[in-house]
């Protein structure tokens, strides 16, 4: 079992005030994120998510919240399946409000993680936070970019090849479409710029060169 998350979940867990130590749902959602359909959405995307939140958690309103919406965010992850996020966000309710946790809480957790369906424009000070380090790794480097592109093809990999194009090209332009990739401003100033090249990039079918600016 990897402890080196275990102070991240501690901190979540205790600071929700939640009954317990809560080991045996951190053993559980460790693996959830090692299943063998999982290419992207692993313990390297929680890990980078964790990365993120622990240089931001100071903007939070409600920094265990959020911190506990990671890590129930791809909880449920199958890749055939259109209700993830329905599945991860009621497990997360239903975890913590099996300990204790205050009803309003544990529905703000629910509603923070079906929020990354990226659906719609996050709003809230808190939905912004958690959506912003979701996407985090549309403003990566180029290494860490193309091998998030190949992460996401290979989950994909019974989906044809030209149908996977058109369809991830669609995904991608929804996201490049918009204002603002970043609804905050720690990370529309850090990543916005390289998020838009990597995007760009993507969508024309070519790599962005290392080293290109941030």
């Amino acid at each position: 079992m990897d402890h080196s998350l275990l102070p991240s979940w501690n901190r979540a867990w205790h600071g929700l005030a939640a009954s317990g130590d809560g080991r045996a749902w951190f053993a559980q959602l460790l693996h959830c994120y090692v299943e063998p359909q999982r290419h992207y959405h692993t313990l390297q995307h929680l890990q980078e998510c964790l990365t993120h939140f622990e240089h931001v958690r100071a903007a939070a309103a409600h920094p265990h919240e959020v911190e506990m919406a990671l890590w129930f965010h791809d909880a449920i992850y199958e890749v055939r399946a259109a209700d993830n996020e329905q599945r991860s966000a009621d497990w997360a309710r239903e975890v913590l409000r099996g300990a204790d946790v205050e009803a309003a809480a544990a529905d703000r957790v629910h509603a923070l993680i079906m929020a990354t369906r990226h659906t719609a424009i996050p709003s809230g000070q808190d939905e912004q936070l958690l959506i912003d380090i979701d996407l985090s790794i549309l403003g990566a480097d180029a290494e860490r970019f193309a091998e998030y592109e190949d992460q996401i093809r290979r989950e994909y990999a019974f989906v044809p090849g030209w149908l996977f194009k058109r369809k991830r090209r669609a995904i991608l332009s929804s996201f490049l479409d918009r204002p603002r990739l970043y609804s905050t401003a720690l990370f529309h100033d850090a990543l916005e710029q390289r998020a838009r090249a990597n995007l760009s990039a993507a969508i024309a079918g070519r790599r962005v060169r290392a080293g290109a600016s941030a």
